[in-house]
């Protein structure tokens, strides 16, 4: 059964964190939008899952304040209720938890090893471009230029699996001393006390607050070309097929899946080739954990030195009460694999990862595992390896994809989604401004 025809100045494919920055910007500037999700749920891989009464989520579990996703949800009008833990973040060196905040680059590093003011420099050369490394030197293989302590490795190991989703032996130096030096360099941030969904639910709030509509349960089987542009898409809803018409489409499953509902008869072979090379997901595995006892003494974030796998336990309680049922504590500990883009053993990585939380967080082994989450593939934590993405316009001239498949030079996380989000909506604004050809349901 198909039913009459929907029409809407814009169509956004999926109402992950990028669709919604882009469905968000586009409706309040104006564009009858719709956003469709095949979850029953917003947020894809940065949502929240409810697992007895805990908020666990099920991607990103924090989100950076002051830029550009803070910006966004100002300028579209969504409340943005974020709890900034402060100190953000202890790193564990020598057994000890230690506050960095203050002494910067110098005093972390420091305390692992006298080249310490040599690696300092470089970062701080790094800061001009006759300074910056070549895309073909890895962050591991940059950090070895200086050191060998393992410590001080760990402490970049774990940066680049915090940030970026991947191991420092994937990562070019070029993209992480970038972040670092030039970009926000997530500063500051902070957690949802609803759970990361909470945000998005906000956001989504907004989007239908100005007009806009989401459908959940219903997913884009096809996206219509005709003349070398999008007009329009088949929708399974409600076990119909729903067919939509729109002037501009943007796609938020990701490069190769936007390939799939477009048809690879109408790309060129060029880009086809392209996106496969760039098809090239990030790996993580995550333990949710609660314990009626404290475990950790962070507000925040617990980042470790001399861990092989363990990037970081998250502390949700300390400000987030609202996420774990009453009298319990509620953490997460995160691991990039080996290797942390390609095949991996999930049962041996999975133990590996438990290993460190045992050996790392006193009490977890009486704590309550809630899941075991391994994203990679086609659900990865980041689509593409920050400084490999593709461009986030197609050769279609009305389709553009938005998120972490699509970032801007050394960004990563939700806040490269909100600014994917900005960028393409203000292309759409100035290729197909409202007024040229307005539609109506």
């Amino acid at each position: 059964m198909t039913d009459n025809v929907h029409s809407f100045d814009a169509l956004v494919v999926g109402a992950g964190a990028g669709g919604l920055f882009a469905a968000a910007r586009l409706q309040h500037a104006g564009y009858r939008t719709l956003v469709v999700e095949r979850l029953d749920k917003v947020g894809g891989r940065a949502s929240t899952d409810d697992i007895e009464g805990f908020k666990v989520n099920n991607g990103a579990i924090v989100i950076e304040t002051g830029g550009i996703t803070e910006q966004t949800f100002a300028e579209v009008g969504a409340e943005f209720d974020i709890r900034s833990p402060q100190p953000p973040i202890l790193y564990r060196l020598g057994g000890k938890d230690v506050d960095v905040s203050t002494g910067g680059w110098g005093f972390l590093l420091g305390k692992l090893t006298r080249q310490a003011a040599k690696i300092v420099k470089g970062i701080g050369s790094a800061r001009n471009d006759s300074g910056l490394p070549g895309d073909e030197m890895t962050t591991a293989e940059w950090v070895a230029k200086y050191t060998n302590n393992e410590s001080v490795h760990g402490i970049f190991r774990n940066m680049c699996g915090s940030v970026f989703a991947v191991g420092s032996e994937d990562l070019p130096a070029r993209v992480f001393l970038t972040y670092f030096t030039r970009k926000s360099a997530f500063k500051k941030f902070g957690f949802a006390p609803q759970g990361t969904i909470g945000i998005w639910e906000s956001l989504a709030a907004a989007f239908e607050r100005d007009g806009g509509q989401l459908w959940l349960n219903s997913t884009v089987t096809k996206l219509t070309v005709s003349n070398g542009i999008v007009t329009g898409a088949t929708v399974e809803r409600d076990g119909n097929h729903v067919e939509i018409a729109c002037r501009i489409a943007v796609s938020d499953i990701g490069p190769a899946a936007t390939v799939n509902v477009v048809g690879e008869e109408n790309l060129p072979t060029e880009y086809l080739d392209q996106v496969r090379r760039g098809d090239r997901p990030t790996s993580m595995i995550t333990v949710n954990f609660a314990s009626r006892d404290k475990l950790i003494s962070a507000p925040g974030m617990l980042s470790f030195a001399n861990t092989k796998r363990l990037c970081y336990v998250a502390n949700f309680s300390e400000l987030c009460p609202e996420m774990a049922p009453a009298g319990w504590n509620l953490y997460v500990g995160t691991a990039v694999p080996q290797p942390s883009t390609g095949d991996f053993d999930e049962d041996v990585e999975t133990q590996i990862l438990l290993d460190e939380l045992r050996s790392e967080i006193a009490g977890f082994d009486t704590a309550r595992v809630l899941s075991i989450n391994v994203t990679r593939d086609g659900w990865p934590p980041q689509r593409a390896v920050s400084g490999f993405d593709l461009p986030n316009a197609t050769p279609i001239g009305n389709l553009w994809n938005v998120g972490d498949g699509v970032k801007e030079y050394a960004n990563g996380g939700t806040t490269a989604c909100a600014e994917t989000a900005q960028i393409v909506v203000e292309q759409i604004k100035e290729l197909f401004p409202l007024g040229a050809a307005a539609t109506s349901s």
